[in-house]
């Protein structure tokens, strides 16, 4: 594996240069420019994994961790350092045989207590590390591993609201067979709502492979985006009191990529202000929180996840085998 904090400055140059020709900051529309420098750099940090995911911000420790889905890895990097391995194995106990290409964690988050909470596709679960986050170790507990009685498929991201709820995905990326592994329980892939009571709540099966998940800053909004090579999406749902959908509506589309291999509709976070980055085909797609498409950021590989550090100046993305991160007016 290659880290780019090991290279010669020359190297570094070199490498800059030719991933420039491939990367690029499109303004859309001049309120994007309160967020973005149509001039800044989106900047290789890491390379050389397996296919990335679930970036996470650290604010005690000032880093970053995310998923290597393939190799059952988490990484840690921290700006001006090299990338290390953190957490191994990341998405199964230790005890489990794992039967799948892709048996790592997949999205990851923190509890409410501040312990890491990840998305299993090995063990097919919501889980939470019992080690401290100084101190990891693949020590877990299961948060939600079946609906009614039915394994779930592989969770794929989450989020938490402010109230404790855990609202997730589980589309079936991590299955061997994907939608037609013969061990799959549930004849659907659901968004759902995991309650600190332990009450799990499927808020909707009609996606075909629910993927990212945000809440918009006030908590009354959910997007949900859709990988469906046939139906590339971004949906919204409205939450009701008791924190269900009770009202849906298109939030963006991206048919005229279907079908192209550029990426789909994956990961997204939302800024403390309600601008929603959402990864999706060529790279990231920057929308205000109205639904307008203002700004797009190519990466020039397929791009999973993101995540912005606590103060919102680095927005920090997964893209294939390749860590990348592009700094953000505050």
């Amino acid at each position: 594996m290659l880290f780019l904090s090991c290279k010669s400055r020359q190297a570094k140059v070199k490498e800059a240069q030719q991933h420039s020709s491939k990367s690029k900051i499109a303004i859309i529309d001049p309120e994007a420019l309160s967020i973005l420098d149509s001039t800044a750099t989106i900047e290789v940090v890491a390379k050389g994994f397996n296919w990335t995911e679930g970036p996470l911000y650290i604010s005690d420790g000032d880093y970053f961790i995310f998923s290597d889905i393939p190799a059952n890895k988490i990484y840690k990097w921290k700006d001006g350092q090299k990338v290390t391995p953190y957490l191994m194995p990341s998405g199964n106990s230790e005890t489990t045989v794992v039967e799948t290409k892709e048996p790592g964690s997949n999205g990851l988050l923190l509890h409410p207590d501040g312990q890491l909470v990840l998305c299993q596709h090995g063990d097919r679960r919501m889980a939470k590390m019992i080690a401290p986050l100084n101190n990891p170790r693949p020590e877990f507990v299961t948060l939600a591993d079946n609906y009614k009685g039915k394994r779930l498929n592989s969770p794929n991201d989450a989020v938490y609201h402010s109230n404790g709820d855990l609202y997730f995905t589980d589309p079936p990326y991590g299955m061997d067979k994907g939608i037609d592994d013969p061990k799959r329980e549930l004849d659907f892939q659901g968004v759902y709502r995991l309650k600190p009571t332990g009450e799990l709540d499927l808020l909707t099966k009609e996606l075909r492979y629910p993927n990212g998940i945000a809440l918009s800053p006030d908590g009354k909004f959910l997007y949900v985006a859709s990988s469906d090579g046939a139906n590339y999406i971004w949906m919204q749902y409205e939450l009701d009191a008791n924190g269900l959908a009770k009202n849906q509506h298109l939030f963006y589309e991206a048919h005229s990529y279907e079908g192209k291999k550029l990426g789909a509709p994956d990961g997204m976070k939302i800024n403390k202000r309600g601008y929603l980055f959402a990864t999706g085909p060529e790279g990231v797609w920057l929308f205000n929180p109205a639904g307008k498409l203002i700004a797009r950021l190519y990466t020039g590989q397929l791009t999973s996840n993101c995540a912005l550090s606590l103060d919102e100046r680095v927005l920090f993305m997964t893209c294939d085998d390749y860590i990348m991160q592009v700094k953000l007016k505050k």
